[in-house]
């Protein structure tokens, strides 16, 4: 028997996955509103004079919370 190999059928394109978005939009506003809240609570925290490793750790902890605020907020479809 000869070796055959598997056909597609002619109206069927091969998956081209350059085309497809790693997030949804929904996720990717989710993710920079917290990034952006917390680069905010970084900067006051840091500009109020604190030490600056603890200006990294309002900022993750507010990051961290804002994806949990907007996650509630921010509606699906």
């Amino acid at each position: 028997m000869p070796a055959t190999e598997p056909t597609e059928p002619a109206d069927h394109e091969p998956a081209d996955h350059a085309n497809t978005a790693l997030f949804g939009q929904r996720t990717a506003l989710i993710l920079l509103l917290a990034v952006l809240t917390g680069i905010g609570a970084g900067v006051l925290t840091a500009v109020a004079g604190s030490h600056p490793a603890q200006a990294v750790l309002v900022g993750a902890a507010a990051a961290a919370a804002a994806i949990a605020f907007f996650n509630s907020v921010i509606a699906h479809r």
